[in-house]
């Protein structure tokens, strides 16, 4: 498989993880990483599981009722090292709530290859775009 294909397939990882409710499988993609959002800068695995645990509201499926859909990505790779951004679109449908977009935004990528395999070494990402929340996210207490 090429750099470019494994690049899309990880970015791709991230939705589909998020999208089944498997928080810790996000975080195993960040064990060497950080992610940064709005709540600020977090390094780790066991950073982000908890994060999205606390802020993200799970339905008896064990999922969000979310998909995560991820376009205009633009990789440039770089011997052991590579780059992207991609937009996101996240739509929700929950009982009482018709399929909506509930956020759309931008990420900023920095890979990493260890070994065999590509790594994040950051993802940040960027909210332009604010619908209904309240179904997704749990009120923030800080």
């Amino acid at each position: 498989m090429d750099d470019y294909r494994a690049l899309e397939n990880l970015i791709a990882s991230y939705a589909a993880l998020v999208d089944a409710g498997d928080f810790a499988g996000v975080g195993a993609l960040f064990a060497t990483g950080a992610f940064k959002g709005s709540g600020g800068t977090l390094q780790g695995a066991a950073a982000v599981e908890r994060m999205l645990r606390e802020s993200v509201i799970v339905y008896e499926d064990g999922t969000p009722r979310t998909k995560h859909v991820t376009t205009n990505i633009t990789l440039e790779v770089s011997g052991e090292v590579a780059s992207g951004r991609a937009y996101f679109t996240v739509l929700q449908a929950v009982p009482g709530l018709p399929l909506q977009v509930i956020a759309a935004g931008r990420y900023e990528d920095r890979f990493t290859r260890e070994e065999s395999s590509w790594r994040f070494t950051e993802r940040r990402a960027t909210v332009d775009l604010v619908g209904e929340l309240s179904h997704h996210l749990r009120p923030r207490t800080d």
